[in-house]
C-alpha cells in the first residue's frame, strides 16, 4: 500500500485523537517498517490494518466506523492537495465516473507499482447510479467515507445504499446512490 495512506492516517488520527493516540498506536502495533512513513513509500497495508484495530481497542468504537471516518477526512485531504486536479468535476457522478478511467491512470503515472481499487461506475438512470468497489484490502469502509465526502463536497441531494458483495469480507461492496432531485 503506497505510503501517502500512511502519512495521511497519522495525520488524522493526530488531528482527531492527538498525537499520544498516534504514538501510542505506531508502540502498540510495533510495525515492521518501524512506523517511518513517507508518501511515495510502500509498506504492508496489515500495519494500517493493525493501528486500526488498536485504535478501536483505544477509543471503544467499532473498526468500520473509524475506517469511514478516515476516509471521510481522506477526500478532504485529497482536495486540498490534488484541488485543481479534481476542479474539472462538477458533481458526484462525474467524479465517480471518472475514478477508474481518469483519476487511477494518472495515480499510476506517479506510483506504477500502486494497488488501486478497481472501481466501476454505472449511470442506472437520470436519477441512480452504482459505484463497484473490488479491492484486494478490506477497505469497503473507507470508500462509503470517500463517497460520503464527495457527496457533501459537491452539496448534492444524493442518498446512498451499501452492499457487501460476497465474500462480504469489505473487499467488495456496490454503493447505490439515488439522487432525490435534479
Amino acid at each position: 500500500m503506497k505510503g501517502i495512506v500512511f502519512t495521511e492516517f497519522i495525520q488524522f488520527i493526530e488531528s482527531e485523537f492527538g498525537m499520544v493516540i498516534a504514538d501510542h498506536l505506531l508502540v502498540a502495533t510495533n510495525p515492521k517498517s518501524g512506523g517511518a512513513y513517507t508518501a511515495v513509500g510502500s509498506y504492508d497495508a496489515g500495519e494500517l490494518l493493525a493501528m486500526v484495530v488498536e485504535l478501536a481497542k483505544v477509543k471503544q468504537a467499532p473498526v468500520p466506523v473509524l475506517v469511514k471516518a478516515f476516509g471521510n477526512y481522506l477526500f478532504f485531504r485529497f482536495f486540498e492537495t490534488h484541488g485543481p486536479w479534481l476542479a474539472a468535476y462538477k458533481t458526484t457522478e462525474q467524479l465517480l465516473g471518472a475514478i477508474e478511467n481518469h483519476i487511477h491512470v494518472e495515480v499510476r503515472k506517479l506510483y506504477p507499482d500502486a494497488e488501486l481499487p478497481h472501481l466501476t461506475f454505472r449511470q442506472v438512470d437520470t436519477m441512480t447510479s452504482e459505484l463497484r468497489y473490488q479491492s484486494i484490502r478490506p477497505l469497503a469502509d473507507l470508500a462509503e467515507g470517500l463517497i460520503e465526502s464527495t457527496i457533501r463536497h459537491f452539496g448534492d441531494p444524493i442518498t446512498f445504499v451499501r452492499v457487501d458483495l460476497p465474500p462480504a469480507d469489505g473487499t467488495s461492496a456496490c454503493f447505490r446512490l439515488t439522487r432525490t432531485s435534479s
